[in-house]
Formats: structure tokens, sequence, C-alpha cells
């Protein structure tokens, strides 16, 4: 990745409220189902669990709240001061360690984990090497029967976003979404954060094979929030615990149908070290 683009994305997350993201609108979806996903195939605690990318510690104090040992590392200096902050609002058990970091590149010993997570680092690295090595040091790290979940942003994120809330037609956005259905290569020159930074777009079957050129067996790629997150009245439907479940158990039920994956916002693999 270009120094340019890890300053860009870095610059991003500086300025935007990554911590009470997940709290707020079909982002909500996001967060319920990629815990959901999380727990259907992490062995029970204790175990030792990396979140590498881990923003300001949503997801890694949650686990470390279950019983695990987890080790957050994330290259926003913010999103780690955050991520410290909320493990000493819950001090039994608090997060065993978040440090500033680079997740092709993890502080920690072969073998040492038996899994880690990769929430964003995925569609932060544009290329496809640097993804690739990040997915060899969770290889590295993860004892034997290790699991990884790696999420991607899908090929078709920002046409269905940009029709599903009005931007469609901006002429400052057009040019952003030619790129990203030609390539997959999201670039934001206008400085518009409803824009988002740098990233790439997977198709889910591009996951799939990063994931496996990396060593890993795949268990399952599956879209997290589904067609979910387009819906228009999403907060009503959400504050409703029945139409809630209702979204859920729609989500699920779609798992299995491979012509919907890139309908989805975004899409999760997850891999087992076989040995």
């Amino acid at each position: 990745m270009s120094e340019d683009s890890a300053d860009r994305i870095v610059r991003f997350y500086r300025e935007a409220d990554e911590a009470s993201r997940l709290g707020t609108g079909w982002f909500q979806l996001e967060h319920a189902r990629t815990q959901e996903v999380i727990l259907r195939y992490l062995p029970p605690a204790p175990g030792t669990i990396i979140d590498a990318g881990g923003g300001s510690g949503v997801y890694a104090c949650w686990l470390a709240a279950r019983g695990y040992q987890v080790h957050l590392i994330d290259p926003v200096p913010k999103h780690v001061e955050r991520a410290r902050a909320a493990s000493c609002e819950q001090p039994d058990p608090p997060l065993a360690s978040a440090e500033i970091g680079d997740a092709r590149h993890l502080p920690h010993a072969d073998h040492s984990a038996d899994a880690v997570l990769f929430l964003g680092p995925l569609y932060h690295l544009v290329e496809r090497e640097d993804r690739i090595a990040c997915l060899r040091e969770a290889y590295r790290v993860l004892r034997p029967g290790g699991l990884v979940w790696g999420v991607g942003i899908s090929h078709f994120a920002s046409l269905l976003d940009s029709l599903a809330h009005g931007f469609f037609d901006d002429p400052q956005f057009a040019p952003i979404l030619d790129r990203d259905l030609e390539d997959g290569q999201h670039r934001n020159p206008t400085g518009n954060p409803l824009y988002f930074t740098d990233a790439f777009f997977h198709r889910p079957g591009e996951l799939a094979r990063e994931v496996q050129a990396a060593g890993f067996q795949i268990l399952e790629v599956l879209p997290i929030e589904g067609p979910g997150w387009l819906a228009r009245d999403f907060h009503r439907l959400w504050a409703d615990p029945i139409q809630r479940e209702r979204l859920l158990t729609a989500v699920r039920e779609l798992e299995r149908e491979p012509s919907v994956l890139g309908a989805s916002s975004h899409i999760m693999a997850i891999g087992l070290k076989r040995s």
C-alpha cells in the first residue's frame, strides 16, 4: 500500500467518529451480524484472539468480556486510545493489550493465537500482495485448528448505496462509482466523508481466493448485512424487536444463496488453519 493511501486512510479515521458508528443506522445490523457469525465458529473461552485493525475496540472489548484474552492492534492512534479507555471501563476483564500496529506485521509469536479477526484491513489494504501478506501473518500466528475471520466490502456496495441513499446522480460521485465497478479500487478525491476513503471492494470469489492463497481452508463466505442495509425504513424496523428479528432471520435465510452475496455491504470469509 502506498504511503499516500495509508496517510489518507489514517486521516479519514482520525476525523471520523468510528467509535460510535456501529450504534447508528444500518450499521447496527452490521454489528449484530458480525457478532453472530463470529460466535457461530469461535470455540468457547478461554482462548487468545488477535483483533487486527480493531478500531476503537468495539469487538475486542465485547470478546474480552466473554472471557477471551484479546490483543488489539490498529494503525490509528485515536482508535488505540479509545480502545484502551473502553478497556478501562470494563476492568474485569480488560483487553490483554491495545497497541498501534500494522496487520501485515503482527507483533505476536508463531502459533500463539486461537483466532484472528480482520474486520477492516482486507478492504483498506488496496494491493492484493498486502492483503495476502496480512492473511499469511494470521496463518503464522494461529495454532493448528485456528480460525481467521476476514471481511471485505462488496464490489457493488457503492452502487447500491448511491441508489438507496440518493447520490447516484451526484456528478462528483459518478467517476468514483465508475472506477469501483471497473476494478474495485475505491478512491475519493472529493473530500466528502460520505464517499469513504481508499479501499478495495471485493467480489465474493476474490475474497475467498485470497484467504485460500494464504493457506486457509474456506469454511464459509457469508453476507453480513445481506440486502437488509438497503431498507428505506431501517430505523423503524430495527426499533421494533419483532421486525428486527424478522430482518435478521431473513438475512440468515439468504446466507447460502450465492446470487445475493454481492448485495451485502460487507462479506465475511471464515478460514481454518488445518495444520
